[in-house]
């Protein structure tokens, strides 16, 4: 049984960061602000948190999760660190990208965490307060979105609505406001999985390799990936100029609207905005939601990706993943442990 009571605000301070990794040890779930978006926080080694993530999210087994780590040293307790993911983290930890490297046959992790893949994705927040509870934890915690799989990511702390959540660390509004840029390391190989604010070419400048982008249609190995996915509750209108009775404008530039994601045109101004002008779209009682056009430039291409993403999710009604047959792989789950299937970092 999930526990329906509201979940419990702790100020961002040193008492509240306390109480964060004090339920943490203790096996509770915790909301927790990133610069990307609020992600819903447990033990990584700790099965029964992992199992209270998936049955909270809805979320199939078949879905692995990122860890979240300080720096590259803790990195190294979960996955081999080839010379190309150091350059890439030495350029861009911590920050909004996610590396999913080859899993460490010691990986100190409930086996669900990684849903049987060889792989395990990992990002070094730079957000301070998630940074202070993963160094008073003293070992990594994974944490995707904190939503219900399928639905609009969290921006701030009252996005977070996910059945049976008690705690929720309140640090504000995420600054980049989308979901991290996910690249798998695969030798010399990179490979975008997700776009971000990080967009592949700045990660290949930096990483001295060109990178290469996954195709539709390409096996789920992160985040992002599912044709339908970030769905508000309300048929979503893409590249809308014009305001229309009952539908909720999100303008951009110099189109209006009812609430404007950058007067200015600024495109990652824009991307830490999405997310929030969704959500009040969602609450505002119109029948559906219009989006003015979004150049597919920079942080644009992200942009453009959840949106249409979103649009397919709205329009089929598929505002949360299923469940059916995910409690069977994480019953009896142990560190190392791995259940069948390929799925997606998120």
């Amino acid at each position: 049984m999930v526990n329906a009571r509201a979940p419990r605000l702790l100020a961002a301070d040193a008492a509240g960061i306390a109480e964060a990794v004090r339920q943490l040890k203790w096996g509770e779930v915790v909301a927790l602000p990133t610069e990307t978006v609020y992600g819903l926080a447990g033990d990584a080694i700790n099965p029964g948190a992992i199992r209270k993530i998936y049955e909270a999210k809805g979320r199939p087994s078949s879905n692995p999760l990122i860890l979240h780590v300080t720096d590259a040293t803790m990195a190294a307790r979960y996955a081999d660190i080839p010379p190309l993911a150091r350059r890439l983290m030495d350029g861009f930890w911590p920050g909004p990208l996610t590396l999913v490297l080859q899993r460490r046959p010691d990986a100190p992790v409930a086996g669900a965490v990684t849903a049987g893949l060889p792989t395990i994705a990992l990002r070094a927040p730079a957000h301070p307060v998630t940074r202070a509870v993963i160094e008073g934890l003293g070992r990594a915690i994974a944490a995707p979105s904190a939503n219900v799989s399928g639905r609009l990511s969290p921006t701030e702390a009252a996005h977070v609505q996910v059945p049976g959540i008690r705690w929720v660390l309140d640090g504000g509004p995420c600054r980049v406001g989308l979901e991290s840029s996910i690249v798998k390391v695969d030798g010399d190989r990179l490979t975008l999985l997700r776009p971000g604010l990080l967009s592949a070419e700045r990660i290949g400048e930096a990483a001295g390799v060109r990178v290469g982008v996954a195709g539709q249609g390409s096996a789920i190995e992160a985040p992002g990936m599912m044709h339908r996915h970030y769905a508000p509750r309300l048929p979503l209108d893409l590249d809308v100029t014009e305001a229309q009775p009952g539908r909720y404008l999100i303008g951009f530039g110099t189109i209006a609207g009812d609430v404007n994601l950058s007067p200015s045109g600024d495109l990652e101004e824009a991307a830490a905005r999405l997310f929030a002008a969704l959500h009040e779209a969602e609450a505002s009682g119109a029948a559906r939601i219009g989006i003015a056009p979004i150049p597919a430039t920079g942080a644009g291409h992200a942009i453009r990706d959840r949106l249409q993403r979103a649009a397919v999710g709205a329009a089929a009604g598929d505002t949360g993943s299923g469940v059916a047959g995910h409690q069977a792989a994480i019953d009896g789950d142990d560190r190392t442990g791995d259940v069948g299937g390929r799925g997606e970092h998120e």
